[in-house]
């Protein structure tokens, strides 16, 4: 009985494994699909094909989780937009 169940749990760690390797295959078929319908369609209406990148301002996120508490970055507060307030008393 006991091989048995080492048995099945295999099986089933084998099934498990090879749908999410499919999953991972169709995912990667999808977006290249998706990049030839792209690429293709820039092609046809005469535009160049751009490049998917994602731009990061490493030195932002840098300074966004390194800033002080309490510090805001310029922009981000503004008091025009508090409608209502009510003030509370703080207790020590």
């Amino acid at each position: 009985m006991k091989k048995f169940l080492h048995l099945l749990l295999r099986v089933a760690l084998l099934l498990a494994g090879a749908v999410f390797a499919a999953s991972l295959l169709l995912a990667a078929l999808l977006m290249l699909l998706l990049w030839l319908l792209r690429s293709a369609w820039a092609r046809l209406n005469g535009r160049p094909v751009a490049r998917w990148t994602f731009k990061v301002d490493r030195q932002a996120v840098w300074d966004r989780f390194h800033a002080r508490p309490g510090t805001h970055p310029a922009g981000q507060r503004n008091d025009a937009d508090v409608i209502d307030v009510q003030a509370k008393e703080k207790l020590h």
